[in-house]
């Protein structure tokens, strides 16, 4: 069994139309997976189903961690047992620092862990893990002062989403269009940190509309989704093809799906 198992899943936005229409779906530690489709293809309604976004609802289908069902858990729960989501568009929070919100979400995790025992992870071990994590990641120290996302670039935003990772340290991260927005550099350095993190301990599935940052991540499995399905699978070669050849092969139509 997987890490992550997702079985059958259907997600709609709560009391509107179906936009994901029965997944299957297995990512285990140590893997790279990535999710390719077109715009509008409900790539990102999935991996906030995965998180347990508020705003979606599964209509049908289980997501097992670990072998335990988290379909009803809420985003908090499901981070607390190892899954995390680095967001297409990070929210800017005013007035939190990325030191302070760090810090918080670690002592978070930590309390969870523990039977919800206050156990916060002492300063100097902190700062010493964060100057490692940010030297690692090429993230600026001034950023760790600084309001989290709060007039960041689009590649600080990226960055910081990686640092998180890293510091959190999650067992399974969903990266939905981590790629959007980054320049050539900002693009190495967060697929960079990647690659060092999915190991033994973490499995990764990555969800994109391009194969540039698969030039530097190298999945072990791809997806092809499209309206709200996977239509076909294989290994790092059918992302170069759909590079060369698009998504017009995978079309509803082409694949004898419902239009």
């Amino acid at each position: 069994m997987a890490l992550l198992e997702v079985s059958n899943l259907h997600v709609a936005l709560e009391g509107g139309p179906e936009i994901v229409k029965g997944v299957d779906l297995a990512v285990d530690l140590n893997e790279k997976h990535a999710i390719m489709g077109p715009n509008g293809s409900g790539k990102s309604t999935f991996a906030y189903a995965l998180m347990g976004h508020p705003a979606y609802e599964v209509t049908e289908g289980r997501i097992l961690l670990d072998g335990d069902d988290v379909t009803e858990l809420g985003p908090d729960e499901r981070a607390q047992r190892g899954l995390f989501l680095a967001f297409q568009y990070p929210h800017a929070v005013p007035g939190v620092t990325v030191t302070s919100f760090l810090r918080s979400a670690i002592n978070a995790q930590r309390k969870a862990a523990n039977g919800d025992e206050d156990d916060p992870i002492p300063i100097p071990t902190f700062r010493t893990e964060l100057l490692a994590a940010m030297g690692d990641l090429k993230v600026p120290r001034e950023l760790a002062s600084r309001y989290l996302n709060d007039g960041f670039s689009g590649g600080e935003k990226k960055r910081v989403e990686i640092l998180q990772m890293a510091m959190l340290r999650p067992r399974i991260a969903v990266l939905d269009e981590t790629d959007s927005g980054l320049d050539i550099d900002a693009l190495k350095i967060v697929a960079n940190g990647v690659n060092s993190l999915v190991g033994p301990d973490m499995g990764a599935l990555v969800i994109t509309h391009y194969q540039r940052i698969l030039n530097y991540v190298t999945p072990d499995f791809v997806h092809v989704f499209v309206d709200g399905r996977i239509v076909a699978e294989g290994g790092p070669e059918l992302a170069h093809k759909l590079e060369a050849e698009g998504y017009e092969a995978f079309t509803p139509a082409s694949v004898g799906g419902d239009a």
